[in-house]
């Protein structure tokens, strides 16, 4: 090879090395946050439970301003063009059992929020999101509903990816401000509210909460805002409570919000004059009982129990479902205490005050 064919040779190997490295410059500028919240997955032993810090902006209050979304499919496409930068996932909200119970901390000044998530085998994420205008929060996640299941878990940088969309299904949560929610099934017809305001399906008005209600009054207030549409043709209602120890359940009846103060919640509606309807009333009355016997005073590890007593395993009827978690939320801690596929011997406790 000639002189002037290997300065040819080596300008274009620069030429590409350059290319290379601009391409990584931008993949980075593109994918930085991601990347970094990705890094941070990890896993609790054998058990299909991760945590995860979303680092960065997740855009809800862009998700907001473009009016929200009236379905789980529109919700979908916001997250892949937002953040997964056009790679394709699903989203799926099924049927759900579930209990809630809100109580005074017989430890401490505040108060403390326990729910149990019943469904068939769901991993479990609980994430951690710190948005630049809103509240830092806990939540939790079904991997379930965003693709994930026995034979896939984010257990490594290239099947993690769609864990990005995880601020955008969280099915119970708290936030700094401690006002903590969850998200339960009523089996009556769907929610589809059409006020002319903008919309929001059930994960995001739970995402909406704790990211910009400091009580729940506020709560309450936002949800008055939007237009609900829940999710997967089915009709829920929200358990709210706050740090004053306020608790309330918001649900939807032909299509109008209706507020009852209530301290504990099943899978059916409590406003008066419908409050046979739907199922759960059995782990009502034993959620019912424990509070009054307490006086609704519980430590961290009663509110546990209770959640145990009302916890289901339904295989033994031949169905595939059982509590997948029960979580108790300290609002004066700011911690959340899990126990994972009803081993209620091991439990995981994680921090929103820790950086």
């Amino acid at each position: 090879m000639n002189g002037k064919a290997k300065k040819i040779v080596k300008g274009a190997v620069i030429a590409l090395v350059v290319l290379v490295i601009a391409a990584v410059v931008v993949f980075w500028a593109m994918f930085r946050g991601e990347l970094k919240t990705l890094g941070t997955i990890a896993r609790e032993g054998d058990a299909p439970l991760f945590t995860m810090t979303y680092c960065g902006d997740y855009g809800f209050d862009e998700f907001l301003a473009q009016g929200g979304a009236e379905s789980d499919s529109e919700v979908q496409d916001f997250v892949i063009r937002r953040m997964l930068k056009g790679l394709p996932f699903t989203f799926e909200l099924p049927e759900l059992g579930c209990s809630t119970l809100s109580v005074a901390n017989a430890e401490g000044d505040g108060y403390l929020f326990g729910r149990n998530f019943d469904l068939y085998y769901s991993p479990a994420l609980m994430v951690k999101t710190t948005p630049k205008d809103g509240y830092a929060s806990l939540s939790m996640v079904n991997l379930a509903f965003i693709g994930y299941g026995e034979d896939k878990l984010p257990t490594s940088m290239l099947n993690s990816v769609t864990t990005l969309a995880a601020p955008y299904a969280p099915l119970d949560g708290m936030n700094e401000k401690g006002v903590c929610i969850g998200v339960l099934l009523i089996d009556t017809d769907e929610t589809n509210q059409d006020n002319g305001l903008p919309d929001l399906t059930t994960t995001t008005a739970i995402r909406l909460v704790l990211d910009k209600a400091a009580t729940v009054d506020e709560a309450i207030a936002l949800l008055e805002e939007y237009d609900m549409h829940s999710s997967a043709g089915s009709c829920y209602h929200f358990q709210i409570a706050d740090a004053t120890g306020r608790a309330v359940v918001v649900e939807y009846i032909d299509n109008e919000m209706s507020v009852v103060e209530s301290h504990y919640a099943t899978n059916f509606l409590l406003t008066p004059g419908d409050y046979d309807f739907g199922s759960g009333q059995d782990r009502f009355a034993v959620l019912e009982e424990a509070y009054g016997t307490s006086g609704g005073v519980m430590t961290s590890g009663e509110v546990m129990d209770a959640l145990e007593s009302v916890s289901q395993d339904k295989r033994a009827e031949g169905k595939d479902s059982w509590t997948q978690w029960s979580v108790v939320y300290d609002t004066e801690n700011l911690t959340a205490t899990v126990c994972y596929g009803m081993d209620y011997e091991t439990s995981y406790t994680y921090s929103l005050a820790e950086a």
